[in-house]
């Protein structure tokens, strides 16, 4: 269904009737990150996910500026709005975790629960901020110049992504096609917006945050598993749960255990 918030066509796919479950894709992706758990999860789980603003079918307007945090969760909570729920649990990954902790952050009586996989609060300096900032703006350059074929070839061989080499040729290819969907201008002010050093760093306010709080993170995804690490002792009522034999697409690399573990813990959210 396409949902019109704040002057932005949203791609939302809603599933099942019991209690919400938002979903939040990572860069690059779309709603189509979930659909090896949709049809599972919305036996039980009302599921919304969304095409996050520049990738999928949602708008990707042309001012970087639309692209902000906190612009992107104010649109969020006017999703929820426009589906009449209340509040929902917040399942995001990467960039979309990012998402979902700052629309905990901002808006707390929206997230009955969280659910972060390979997530960060954020950087914490100036300096490093300032730093990212200038390493997303080169790279958003890069996609306008060389066109999305030559970027997605890039991205997937990233040391981050190294644990899908492992997988089967055919999911590679789909992973690979689901990437070619998105457009170069939604993905290179997506950087530019609401990249990790443009976004506010919430490391200083995670004591904060009243829900319950799941981590996951690959164990051979070293830098986000210390961050993980790091956030749970900092986080009142957090759990985090690393996965074996995985890196940073602990829902691919690992996708049996990774539904188990989410399972597990909305078993434990009111239903």
């Amino acid at each position: 269904m396409r949902i019109a918030v704040n002057g932005v066509n949203y791609h939302v796919e809603a599933v099942g009737a019991g209690r919400p479950l938002l979903l939040l894709h990572g860069f690059t992706g779309s709603v189509r990150t979930w659909d090896r758990f949709v049809p599972d999860w919305s036996r039980t789980w009302r599921t919304v996910a969304v095409d996050l603003i520049g990738h999928g079918e949602t708008d990707a307007p042309e001012d970087p500026e639309r692209y902000t945090m906190e612009h992107t969760v104010r649109d969020l909570v006017g999703i929820l709005d426009a589906l009449e729920i209340a509040d929902a649990t917040v399942l995001g990954y990467s960039m979309g975790g990012r998402t979902a902790l700052s629309l905990a952050m901002i808006w707390p009586e929206r997230v009955s629960g969280l659910i972060l996989e390979s997530t960060s609060p954020g950087l914490e300096t100036p300096e490093q901020r300032e730093a990212r900032i200038r390493q997303d703006e080169a790279l958003a350059d890069r996609i306008m110049r060389e066109g999305l074929e030559r970027f997605v070839e890039y991205w997937e061989n990233l040391p981050l992504f190294a644990g899908l080499k492992r997988l089967s040729p055919e999911l590679q290819q789909h992973i690979r096609f689901q990437r070619l969907r998105n457009r170069p201008l939604g993905l290179a002010n997506s950087l530019r917006g609401m990249g990790t050093g443009r976004q506010p760093s919430w490391w200083a306010s995670l004591a904060s945050l009243p829900m319950p709080v799941l981590l996951v993170a690959g164990e051979q995804d070293a830098k986000f598993m210390e961050i993980a690490e790091r956030m749970v002792s900092a986080i009142p009522h957090a759990e985090f749960v690393p996965v074996p034999n995985a890196g940073h697409t602990v829902h691919v690399e690992q996708a049996e255990l990774f539904d188990t573990i989410v399972k597990e813990f909305l078993s434990g959210i009111p239903l």
